[in-house]
């Protein structure tokens, strides 16, 4: 038994102690929470929000569809288990801040890179910890989602809250492009027969990695990017990805969206590619009361009558009333907690999206079938 608590303790990283310092955390509706500072020293604002998984933080914290927002982490320790190059969904973190209960600078992860305080410090994340995050959750999910402003660097609670005053509303904010490939890539074998045009709104890599797979050979656009320069890939499908921000002033994917389905050629979206498939019907969306941000999410899908576990990230969704009044769509998946639209089809169109996200890193795998169901309909279309 010493043996093995001293293996144990070996794979313990020690790096300099966490700092002391105070920090503070102010909501827009005057709320406010004091902590300990961790990260860079600074200050930062953000619609604040919270994830509920027990782990993949690093994960969620370069997930781009978090653009723009304060994030809570629920799970009561965070950084246990150090940073990891591999772990990530994109190439820096997104969210605009952290807030958490137990921000850990140790770790035991013996294939880590390092710490969490030293990766937040060199992503210039600015964090606050030992924060009561079971009764700020509570507060969110009761009062809804709100800006809110952190500071390590200054605790003059009149200031920050002037300060705070100034922040916009993710109400109207179009952030899709903000996080968009500035430069169109490719990814998987140039001579595969399946090729797959991405409209990149904030793809996480994992979804680009499900798509390669499964054997689709797939060149990244811009979120701007048109119809006509997409079409010159000749692509046998389209997917439209997650995304941060308000998906209603998106005009420019929208209007893309309605091209792709003009031509008649195979779309899938996710999240984000979810919303804009509905707005592309004349279906509006709207922002929720503090959205679905977590990996256990229980989703009906009415095709088949089975359910699955989600992995989900979004603060706005699509119509209930709207897509049901819809001549053009048709409901394929509903959320088992509060009945919101998980998922749609185009009738008589080889289109479908789904909300939440499929490829779950982390999170269940329940639905990776939705890449399989993309593929085989871009298989039938070319035949």
């Amino acid at each position: 038994m010493t043996e093995f608590f001293s293996l144990q303790n070996s794979f313990i990283k020690m790096s300099a102690t966490p700092s002391k310092k105070q920090a503070i955390l102010i909501l827009q509706d005057g709320t406010v929470f004091y902590g300990k500072a961790f990260g860079k020293t600074g200050t930062t604002t953000g619609e604040i929000c919270f994830n509920t998984g027990m782990t993949g933080y690093q994960e969620v914290f370069t997930y781009p569809s978090y653009y723009g927002q304060v994030l809570i982490m629920n799970n009561v320790h965070v950084g246990n288990y150090g940073v990891k190059a591999a772990d990530v969904e994109s190439d820096s973190v997104k969210v605009k801040g952290v807030i958490g209960r137990n921000l850990e600078e140790p770790y035991s992860r013996y294939m880590a890179d390092g710490s969490l305080q030293q990766y937040f410090e060199d992503q210039n994340v600015i964090a606050i910890d030992d924060v009561d995050t079971r009764a700020l959750v509570e507060h969110v999910r009761t009062q809804g989602a709100m800006n809110c402003i952190i500071s390590s660097d200054n605790t003059d609670v009149e200031k920050l809250k002037a300060e705070l005053a100034k922040v916009p509303s993710m109400a109207g904010l179009e952030l899709a492009s903000v996080v968009s490939t500035k430069e169109a890539y490719f990814l998987g074998d140039p001579a595969s027969d399946i090729r797959v045009a991405v409209l990149d709104c904030g793809v996480k890599k994992n979804i680009l990695t499900c798509l390669v797979e499964r054997g689709a050979y797939v060149k990244v656009h811009n979120a701007k990017t048109s119809f006509k320069e997409l079409q010159e890939f000749k692509p046998d499908g389209y997917f439209i990805s997650n995304g941060p921000g308000d998906p209603e002033p998106i005009d420019f994917a929208i209007k893309t969206v309605k091209d792709v389905l003009a031509a008649n050629i195979p779309l899938f979206g996710i999240c984000l590619g979810h919303q804009l498939l509905a707005l592309a019907n004349d279906i509006p969306t709207f922002k929720m009361h503090h959205g679905h941000r977590g990996l256990n999410h229980p989703v009906k899908n009415l095709i088949t009558g089975k359910s699955e576990i989600t992995t989900q990230n979004h603060g706005f969704g699509v119509d209930p009333k709207a897509v049901r009044a819809s001549k053009d769509v048709e409901i394929t998946h509903l959320n088992l907690n509060d009945e919101s639209i998980e998922g749609i089809r185009v009738k008589n169109k080889p289109a479908f999206s789904v909300q939440y996200h499929p490829e779950a890193t982390p999170g269940p795998h329940d639905s990776r079938y939705l890449f399989d169901d993309f593929i085989t309909m871009i298989k039938k279309n070319k035949r």
